[in-house]
């Protein structure tokens, strides 16, 4: 039983990344797509595509392809900052820098997913997802 599915899904991404792997297969939900495709737009992913086919009993998946590969790979540390035992909310002020801007954070807020960037200049707060790097 998943208790937390958008911590499973980024768990996933960080370990094809440590294993070199250009893509992954994951059940399709609106959270995940929304945050993959956050995560498409900064660069980190380079394809996100929603795929329904007989062989998966017409479930949707949703098909990430990664960036770079081997040692050069995009993704280098992938946090999940707001856990389901724990939520972490925050302000548009208060949104970190991730890296001194090299990294991304990803808020949910109430017109949507959208990186931390994005939610400052909105002056959007909200709940605290990831930080990527």
């Amino acid at each position: 039983m998943q208790t937390d599915p958008l911590g499973d899904f980024l768990t996933t991404i960080r370990n094809a990344s440590r294993a070199a792997k250009s893509e992954i297969r994951v059940p399709w939900s609106r959270m995940r797509s929304d945050v993959a495709h956050i995560l498409k737009n900064e660069g980190y992913l380079t394809e996100v595509e929603k795929v329904s086919e007989k062989a998966t009993a017409g479930k949707p998946e949703l098909r990430v392809k990664l960036r770079g590969s081997g040692k050069s790979r995009a993704i280098t540390e992938i946090i999940r900052v707001s856990k389901p035992g724990r939520r972490q909310y925050v302000g548009a002020r208060e949104i970190p820098r991730v890296l001194g801007g090299m990294g991304v954070s990803v808020v949910s807020t109430p017109r949507g997913v959208m990186a931390g960037h994005q939610a400052k200049k909105q002056n959007l707060g909200g709940e605290l997802l990831l930080t990527i790097y």
